[in-house]
């Protein structure tokens, strides 16, 4: 299908949208950032990756179908802070009753963010639908700090906010602290830092992060997972991170051997002209789209 710029302002630009009734899956777009600590611009995240998504193709050439035909995709409306909300606390609550309600119409619910902090919302939101779920996390920071910048609502405290409610794999790690490995361990987080990928194959890389996920699992991808080379916008692009390739192979395995019960994607801080990053997250979502409702 040939997209244009006056394609309707929905992911991948679909005229007409299937009504929200009829949907499988509910993009929630969340322009929220409040805690960034180094780049900004997570909140124009959401838009770019809709208007990124309105060129790319229905027709999935790996999985061989148009996914969008088989699974209708409803975009919402972005979901916002109010101007009074200034206390992030107050925000994810209120995030996490939006979920509440998608997830209770049977939804295939997918987050575009936003700072990661929101995740944490989404997750709380599944695990009382999935209470035996597991959480794989695709970030270059471990974000294992209780609080950070005055709050435990801070984007560089997600994972300590879930470490405790469920079991966590993080894959691509490179940046963290010795408090932060400490918790690690206490909590029984599995990390695969990126210098230990770096020096496995792919495919024993992936057996062992599958190895600790149950078989519900939500994704939770922090942008900055991937190397800077396809990945610069976002605000803290740490080196030596995951290329296109074996990130995919991760989640096709995934979704093999596992029911991928929901995800999200955040941080994405687009930078002006620099459109591939974009597009990336677009493809990256409709990609999991697919693989969620197939076997890879």
């Amino acid at each position: 299908m040939i997209k244009h710029e006056k394609a309707p302002f929905n992911f991948l630009g679909q005229d007409p949208e299937p009504a929200y009734a009829k949907s499988k899956v509910a993009i929630l777009p969340v322009p929220y950032e409040a805690t960034v600590s180094y780049g900004k611009g997570a909140a124009k995240g959401p838009k770019a990756v809709i208007d990124a998504s309105r060129y790319v193709e229905y027709y999935d050439e790996e999985l061989g179908v148009e996914t969008c035909q088989k699974v209708p995709i409803h975009t919402l409306k972005s979901f916002k802070p109010s101007a009074k909300e200034k206390n992030p606390k107050h925000f994810i609550e209120r995030l996490e009753k939006e979920a509440d309600k998608i997830l209770s119409g049977n939804k295939f619910l997918v987050g575009i963010g936003g700072e990661h902090s929101i995740s944490s919302a989404l997750i709380k939101s599944h695990l009382k639908r999935h209470p035996k779920m597991s959480v794989l996390q695709i970030d270059a920071h471990a974000d294992l700090r209780d609080e950070y910048g005055g709050t435990p609502y801070s984007h560089a405290s997600i994972a300590a906010r879930i470490a405790d409610k469920c079991p966590l794999v993080q894959v691509g790690i490179r940046s963290t602290s010795p408090e932060q490995v400490k918790l690690a361990k206490k909590q029984n987080v599995k990390i695969l830092y990126a210098h230990q990928i770096k020096q496995m194959t792919i495919q024993d890389w992936i057996r062992e992060a599958i190895d600790d996920l149950t078989d519900q699992v939500y994704i939770t991808i922090d942008v900055d997972g991937f190397d800077p080379s396809i990945m610069p916008s976002t605000g803290t692009p740490e080196p030596n991170g995951l290329l296109w390739h074996e990130t995919l192979q991760l989640f096709k395995e995934i979704a093999r051997t596992r029911k991928i019960v929901g995800f999200d994607v955040m941080e994405l801080a687009p930078i002006p002209g620099l459109r591939a990053p974009d597009f990336l997250v677009a493809r990256l979502i409709y990609k999991l789209i697919g693989l969620a409702f197939t076997k890879g």
